[in-house]
């Protein structure tokens, strides 16, 4: 499993969209109720899930700037938003789509937010948003970014972080052991310093409050069955590859615990969705 594949971010669309957490996806709505139009940063846009997930929340003209390191992901974002819009058509460099009643324009940039300066003046950022990234990200790279909102009181959408609950039903004995040394390979550093992880939504919290921030928490877990067969198979099989490296003397053990629990009943994979603002 890559979480930066074309592949795999298609395969978990659907569920993603479905699992956030509608508390806070209702707070974030009706922060912005009334409003004609919305400019939304997206950081770590992939494909444009996001957008596709959240646009039908928000004020009917919407730009959004999607912001990726990745050029092939930002290639997928424009085929895939162009096919999904009612009508699309090239504006600039990027897009202008029509779908429910809605106009989005769409900008791209390919750029290391490793390194990037998260300014977010450039482009006139109203909300910064963000989807299954900040699991990913290192506490001082959070901080800087927290500060960067603040700056500007700028709100924060942050969905579907991972924090570290997954569970696979019937249970199996080697479950446990899977699981923890997946958690510890998610504190690795993925480029950004060493990733927080499943600590990501509490860290997040606190960052916020430091702030002033206002700000919701809730749970968006992955409830996952026999209709997800795929999804199971594709997970369960990153769990196993991501727990070897981790302990590599367990790899064939590991290999074998995943060809088993592709088949399991029931998989819940925990998430947090947080919506914070000044």
């Amino acid at each position: 499993m890559s979480g930066f594949a074309a592949d795999w971010l298609a395969l978990r669309e659907p569920v993603d969209h479905a699992s956030r957490n509608p508390v806070q996806a209702a707070r974030m709505r009706a922060h912005f109720a009334g409003r004609d139009t919305l400019t939304i940063v997206d950081l770590g846009c992939g494909t444009g899930s996001n957008l596709r997930g959240l646009a039908g929340d928000l004020p009917p003209r919407q730009h959004w700037h999607l912001i990726d390191g990745d050029p092939a992901l930002l290639e997928r974002a424009h085929i895939d938003l162009a096919a999904w819009a009612e009508t699309a058509r090239p504006r600039g460099d990027g897009l202008e789509l029509h779908r429910d009643g809605r106009v989005i324009e769409v900008s791209f940039e390919q750029a290391d937010l490793t390194v990037r300066d998260l300014d977010f003046s450039d482009v006139g950022a109203e909300l910064v948003t963000a989807a299954a990234l900040f699991d990913l990200v290192s506490e001082d790279w959070l901080e800087r970014l927290v500060a960067r909102l603040a700056t500007r009181k700028l709100p924060l959408y942050a969905v579907l972080n991972y924090d570290g609950e997954a569970e696979w039903q019937p249970a199996e004995p080697l479950d446990g052991r899977v699981i923890a040394a997946f958690n510890r390979h998610q504190r690795g550093d993925k480029g950004f310093g060493p990733a927080l992880g499943p600590a990501s939504s509490e860290a997040l919290a606190q960052l916020l409050r430091q702030h002033g921030y206002k700000y919701g928490a809730g749970t968006s877990p992955w409830v996952l069955g026999p209709a997800h067969a795929a999804l199971i198979g594709a997970l369960t099989d990153g769990f196993a590859q991501a727990a070897g490296q981790i302990e590599p003397a367990r790899q064939a053990e590991f290999a074998s615990w995943a060809r088993v629990r592709a088949a399991a009943e029931r998989v819940r994979i925990g998430h947090r969705d947080i919506f914070g603002h000044a």
